[in-house]
């Protein structure tokens, strides 16, 4: 009898990420679920200098509010050349780092208002960016496997599209469009969470 676990327990109270995942899990057989319990559960500090070190802490961590399950944790983010590889590994809280008000108007309003702000003048030629998503599988407190996504794009002048969440609507892909202008199975082929969480998909098959 197959020990493949039926479903995954996400880290997260992000209602996109949860989406994203569970529109990719469909697919392949699982189910996805937020981690039970999860806003009462005291929060692990991302005050890791990478991307992955921040997923493994997460996954960790939570893993051990999850007995015998498998949990994921996410942390993903923007990376821009022109500003030397910011906002990173703290694109979620770039705007409060900053000391912008961010109770007036939504946090990725603000983020990407910072990000406009810190670009202008700089021409879409030497606007590239990438973004990074590591997501770390963990249970009882260890750590199993973590997988990572990228994709590149450039940031655009003005925000387009009303899907997607946090930077998609500046981000743009090579045709033109931002990621908050794909449908749902576009975003799911080329986002930097989705192709990360299609590595950790098959691995459960392959492992399990």
């Amino acid at each position: 009898m197959s020990n493949r676990p039926s479903r995954i327990l996400v880290a997260t109270s992000n209602r996109g990420k949860l989406r994203d995942f569970a529109a990719l899990a469909e697919h392949h057989g699982f189910e996805v679920h937020p981690l039970p319990g999860f806003s009462a559960i005291p929060q692990v500090v991302e005050d890791e200098d990478t991307f992955a070190d921040n997923a493994c802490k997460k996954a960790i961590e939570y893993s051990r509010y999850a007995q015998n399950e498998l949990v994921i944790a996410d942390d993903s983010g923007l990376s821009v050349d022109a500003l030397h590889g910011a906002p990173g590994v703290r694109s979620a809280r770039y705007a409060s780092d900053a000391g912008m008000d961010v109770a007036a108007t939504s946090v990725d309003e603000a983020n990407n208002a910072l990000l406009l702000r810190e670009l202008h003048g700089i021409p879409e030629a030497k606007r590239h960016a990438h973004f990074v998503s590591v997501i770390a599988a963990a249970r009882n407190g260890t750590l199993c496997e973590k997988f990572e996504g990228t994709v590149d794009g450039k940031i655009a002048s003005t925000p387009h599209g009303d899907r997607g969440f946090g930077y998609d609507p500046l981000f743009l892909l090579p045709d033109g469009r931002t990621i908050a202008e794909l449908a749902d199975y576009e975003k799911a082929q080329v986002s930097h969470r989705a192709r990360a969480f299609e590595k950790l998909l098959n691995w459960l098959k392959s492992e399990h």
